[in-house]
């Protein structure tokens, strides 16, 4: 776990509460203690972010009742029972309706921190599930995060606002990179799906042979298949072209008999596939079955890669070395004209997400004192050019864009100081109002 996840300790007597709670902070855990089940349920809410651990035999509350307490709670709660030699029936019991696990006493003190390592990892994917469903059921969140002003991103944004109403089967293709799983979520969170379950499968980090019985069940399969946890929501196919031959069947059959799977339960899933083969030009007869693909391909969404998109390469930029300077407590590089437009000209092979290194490494360079952005780009391969300008690109356009990252940096750093930006960037106030209309840029955002 790379924070340490939180540990409710609960037990009347007190030698053993401090044993516990010693150990388990030796162990990497933030260890919190009562004496009490009353006071333990005022601290924890239905998003505690760890693990309940509960002796069973207690004054007033038990741990039977307190469990039970839990579970009305947040059913998704570990809750690690201790017990004595006399309640192991009772801990079973305990465990039928819900617990997490029981340490018969004397335990292990290995394996209870191995209980607590598992259980923290099982609630912190509980709790980003979560966050996920509550931001993914405000398609508005999720569109915010499809960042940029150019013609193309303007053009993505309203064509998912279009597909995701129409509620067929979509296909998102894009190079690696371009933020294609972001626009399977904004399609998902858009539409009247929002609400209902978001299921994501990367069909190229799973093994071939167990894409089958993870996505449609098996009769040894102890895991709910993954198109039934999508039911009434969307399945999310990442990376489809790795889908096996057998497996691309059975999904051909689900589609065909109206969302109808194996076991005769007909399910109501919608469909996202993304693929980045099938945007580079590959014939579609090599990565699917034809039938599959049609059935697919009623519906399709092309992600822009970011060479295309011009001024929104500075203003992502700014946005990503801004959150990185934030996390490592410094100030964000200054780019220079020369840096600008090597930035905008660089081809990107790696899209958003080559961006996104290239700020945080701008950003720890920045930290040491140097600036050097167009060397980092030709670290990354990009071989500036003798003249700093792309002759097929017109020359308003770079110095619009380079404007508008100037006076957006300078708002960043003064937090909407208009005052301090006119001083900065020596712009009298109707210019400065008049530029900031120009680009979109509202002096409300950076307060």
């Amino acid at each position: 776990m790379s924070e340490k996840s939180k540990v409710a300790i609960i037990d009347d007597e007190a030698d053993m509460r401090e044993s516990v709670s010693q150990w388990l902070e030796l162990s990497g855990f933030e260890p919190v203690t009562f004496e009490a089940a009353e006071p333990a349920l005022k601290v924890i809410g239905p998003d505690f972010p760890g693990v309940v651990i509960t002796d069973i035999r207690m004054p007033g509350m038990d741990g039977m009742a307190l469990l039970r307490r839990l579970q009305s709670v947040d059913p998704g709660l570990p809750v690690i029972l201790m017990t004595g030699h006399g309640d192991v029936p009772m801990a079973v019991e305990a465990m039928r309706i819900g617990a997490y696990d029981f340490m018969e006493k004397p335990f292990d003190p290995d394996r209870l921190a191995e209980l607590c390592h598992k259980g923290g990892e099982a609630r912190a994917r509980t709790l980003e599930t979560r966050a996920l469903r509550r931001e993914l059921s405000d398609g508005n969140v999720v569109m915010r995060r499809l960042m940029g002003s150019s013609p193309l991103i303007e053009r993505l944004r309203e064509t998912i606002l279009d597909v995701a109403q129409a509620d067929g089967h979509v296909l998102v293709l894009g190079e690696t990179g371009t933020g294609k799983s972001l626009i399977a979520k904004a399609l998902h969170a858009s539409g009247p799906r929002g609400a209902k379950p978001f299921i994501t499968l990367n069909c190229s980090s799973i093994a071939p042979d167990l894409i089958e019985p993870i996505l449609f069940g098996a009769p040894d399969w102890p895991e709910k298949p993954f198109i039934d946890q999508a039911e009434g929501g969307t399945l999310c196919l990442e990376n489809i072209e790795a889908l096996p031959i057998a497996a691309q069947a059975r999904l051909l059959d689900a589609i065909n008999a109206n969302d109808t799977v194996t076991g005769g339960a007909r399910h109501n899933v919608r469909i996202i596939a993304v693929s980045s083969r099938l945007a580079n030009g590959t014939p579609p007869a090599e990565v699917l079955r034809d039938d599959l693909y049609f059935r697919l391909a009623g519906l399709v969404i092309e992600a822009p890669p970011l060479r295309a998109r011009g001024e929104d390469i500075l203003m992502l930029f700014s946005h990503f070395t801004v959150q990185f300077a934030e996390e490592y407590g410094c100030e964000p590089p200054t780019l220079g004209a020369g840096d600008a437009a090597n930035l905008v000209q660089a081809p990107w092979p790696g899209n958003i997400r080559q961006l996104i290194n290239l700020a945080e490494r701008a950003v720890l360079q920045a930290r040491r004192g140097e600036s050097n952005i167009s060397a980092l780009l030709i670290d990354d391969g990009f071989q500036a050019p003798a003249i700093p300008l792309d002759a097929e690109k017109p020359l308003k356009e770079h110095v619009d864009a380079f404007e508008k990252m100037l006076i957006d940096h300078a708002l960043r750093r003064n937090q909407g100081n208009v005052s301090a930006v006119m001083a900065e960037l020596a712009l009298p106030r109707r210019t400065l109002n008049e530029k900031m209309a120009k680009y979109g840029l509202s002096r409300q955002d950076y307060l």
